[in-house]
């Protein structure tokens, strides 16, 4: 098993528990990755939703990196259509100069949420004058690597403080023109899986970034595993994805037709197309998930999956990245 692997955590609140309690075992699931030699450990952002609390990564990065001594951390992903990247690029310097080689800036094109959210982290802007998503990444991408403001001159901008080394820079996305992007600008391309994800939209998404020359390509996943495969199956549930695209609108992946009618409404559209999809849902044993995992790295080359456990149950999220870690261990040795 020549692949690594790393965890996507949206801090679920399970039943009636306190948000402070998911967040708590938000840092409890880092503190075991690391123990046991997961890559990265990343959280992901999400607004106007009860059952999940992490709403803003940059604040819960900073405390996972505090408690944490090796392990890389990062966002999967900042909804950077809400910011400004300069903001954006302040925030993740400030973190890479606080912890040098262990912080990750994922980017979602996603607004994170419905459009009463949107509307609300938006307020201030004016919509004419907002540059689209490329412009702002790549405006972002420059203050993270310091081109502007090299020669100190007052009226030269840059995003300070300036890391020794700067944050590692993923594109999330699930396209070939996201591909495309993530390799124009020399970043990281993590294709969403756990989103759509059959052979051949993966093929063609990745295919994309390497002909682009892209260079470093992971593959996220939503993985049920269990001791024995009846028992994964039975943890499983409604694991379906609907893909929204509203005409000269937003286009978004949301967890169910209710959920797409709901965006619709608030949206106050009428013209709109609601397309059911297949994310990559990889259950069974711990032996059985990775045969996949060592199936989709030979067959698409991927060195590193980020797993997404679509349980909300806080003892499996665990167990979760235990018996992964554990099995690998077993075949290794």
């Amino acid at each position: 098993m020549s692949y690594a692997l790393s965890f996507l955590d949206k801090s679920p609140i399970d039943g009636a528990e306190r948000a402070s309690q998911a967040l708590q075992r938000s840092l409890a699931l880092a503190r075991r990755a690391e123990e046991l030699g997961y890559r990265r450990f990343w959280v992901a952002e999400h607004h106007n939703s009860p059952k999940l609390a992490s709403s803003s990564p940059e604040i819960l990065i900073g405390h996972l990196l505090a408690h944490t001594r090796r392990i890389r951390i990062g966002s999967g992903g900042v909804m950077l259509q809400h910011y400004s990247a300069y903001k954006v690029a302040e925030n993740f310097n400030l973190l890479a100069a606080l912890a040098p080689g262990r912080v990750d800036l994922g980017v979602g094109k996603a607004p994170g949420g419905l459009p009463l959210s949107t509307a609300a982290l938006q307020k201030a802007y004016d919509p004419a004058r907002k540059p689209s998503f490329e412009a702002q990444l790549t405006e972002l991408d420059g203050f993270l690597r310091h081109e502007q403001g090299t020669e100190g001159k007052a009226e030269d901008l840059a995003a300070f403080p300036a890391p020794d080394e700067p944050p590692g820079r993923f594109l999330l996305g699930a396209s070939p023109d996201s591909a495309r992007l993530a390799a124009r600008l020399r970043w990281g391309f993590v294709y969403a899986g756990h989103i759509h994800g059959d052979d051949e939209a993966i093929s063609q998404s990745l295919s994309a970034y390497r002909q682009a020359g892209g260079k470093t390509a992971l593959l996220a996943v939503s993985i049920v595993t269990a001791q024995t495969a009846s028992l994964a199956d039975s943890l499983l549930g409604d694991t379906r994805r609907f893909h929204l695209q509203i005409k000269d609108g937003q286009s978004v992946n949301v967890g169910s037709r209710e959920q797409a009618l709901e965006y619709v409404r608030q949206a106050d559209a009428t013209d709109y197309r609601i397309e059911e999809r297949s994310p990559r849902v990889i259950r069974g044993t711990p032996a059985d998930v990775h045969l996949e995992l060592q199936r989709l790295h030979e067959g698409f080359g991927i060195e590193e999956f980020v797993i997404d456990c679509p349980v909300s149950e806080g003892a499996h999220r665990l167990s979760t990245i235990e018996l992964l870690a554990g099995t690998r261990k077993a075949a290794a040795a």
